[in-house]
């Protein structure tokens, strides 16, 4: 049984060219010819078994990757003719793809627009060609360029590209030139991410001799991103993500607000009725049907934990009396010593009925929910 009046929908496509170096999604390169039709049949079978709960309303679906681009409009369409026999979306839905610049056409571009797609997140990085390289990306500044022109010359108005800071061979100036040029293009909606050294990638087997920026450094990028993306008029509305007026990521805003939603394809998860569960990251298992992972309800204590780190990613916190409402307690309880704390260093705010981070206090947020959960 569902609590949310309209959920979100999440489709993972987990092909790409090449798996880049820091990558740690579930992604197979050099797949997606061979095994995409079986994978898509395996996909629209998974969807069919929430048939049993009725038409379900959504009114946002993201394909993620991967590289979701590598879809062409034959297999989009086939895709989203069987999510409908499941799903009823809303006249407004936000949908919105994943692309990477090296793998899409204007034609297809035009396809996509015409099945629906009325947001594109565009994963850049990098608008210095070294940085790319070094980075894996299969695309240069050039191609970026070129597919964020043709984006807006066949009308798509919400429009969002990924960044990295504290990458090998950037400095400070290289990163301002990035967002110098980012921010003049304008995009509705901007995510800058700090590089993390993820186990099981190239980056963090060659972790030692990597020429990445020291924290220091990467401090300093964080917070010229801050500042410049603030004055061009992007609020920073979650740890990594700052967008213009009413063009926040509504999908990534389910999790963080903790509202259901469902996940098709290999390594999804969803969250349904109090409950999370997910599907294996193997390929090979999720397409031979293998059993969904951590079915199990969350306790109360898991709930209370959840609602407290994912509110405190966003800008406004944790509503204080929504907390207290939701789990019969007072989330300052045994806490107050700590969070004045931070609150003295300037890290944490505390008033009008919210606990929320600084600007700084994002940047340490790992550390700090660490200490206060």
């Amino acid at each position: 049984m569902m609590t949310t009046d309209k959920i979100g929908v999440y489709v993972h496509i987990p092909f790409c060219i090449r798996k880049c170096n820091y990558c740690d999604f579930c992604s197979y390169p050099d797949k997606y010819e061979t095994v995409a039709d079986a994978y898509i049949e395996r996909l629209l079978s998974e969807a069919q078994e929430y048939k049993k709960l009725g038409k379900i309303s959504a009114d946002t679906l993201y394909f993620g990757g991967g590289t979701p681009s590598l879809l062409s409009p034959l297999s989009l369409e086939k895709i989203l003719s069987g999510l409908s026999s499941v799903f009823d979306f809303s006249p407004d839905t936000e949908f919105t793809l994943e692309a990477n610049p090296g793998t899409v056409t204007r034609d297809k571009l035009r396809d996509y627009k015409s099945l629906g797609v009325n947001r594109i997140s565009i994963g850049l990085q990098s608008i210095h060609d070294n940085e790319l390289k070094k980075l894996g990306r299969i695309h240069s500044y050039a191609e970026f360029y070129d597919c964020y022109n043709m984006l807006r010359a066949l009308g798509y108005d919400n429009l969002s590209v990924d960044l990295m800071y504290g990458i090998p061979e950037q400095t400070t100036e290289s990163f301002d030139k990035t967002l110098s040029a980012i921010t003049e293009l304008s995009p509705e909606h901007i995510s800058a991410y700090g590089l993390i050294l993820e186990e099981e990638t190239p980056f963090y087997k060659m972790r030692d001799s990597l020429a990445i920026p020291d924290e220091d450094t990467e401090c300093d990028m964080y917070r010229m991103a801050c500042e410049r993306l603030a004055r061009s008029g992007y609020g920073h509305y979650e740890i990594s993500n700052y967008a213009k007026p009413g063009r926040e990521s509504r999908h990534n805003l389910k999790y963080w607000l903790g509202e259901e939603f469902i996940g098709l394809g290999a390594a999804a998860y969803s969250y349904l009725d109090g409950a999370r569960f997910g599907n294996v990251r193997s390929l090979d298992g999720y397409m031979s049907g293998a059993p969904r992972e951590n079915t199990e309800r969350e306790s109360i204590e898991d709930k209370r934990f959840e609602y407290a780190m994912m509110r405190l990613r966003l800008a406004r916190g944790i509503d204080l009396r929504e907390y207290e409402a939701r789990f019969g307690t007072p989330f300052l309880e045994g806490r107050e010593e700590k969070i004045n704390k931070y609150v003295a260093h300037g890290l944490m705010t505390l008033g009008d009925g919210s606990l929320a981070f600084t600007e700084r206090g994002f940047y340490l947020s790992n550390t700090v929910m660490a200490d206060i959960l």
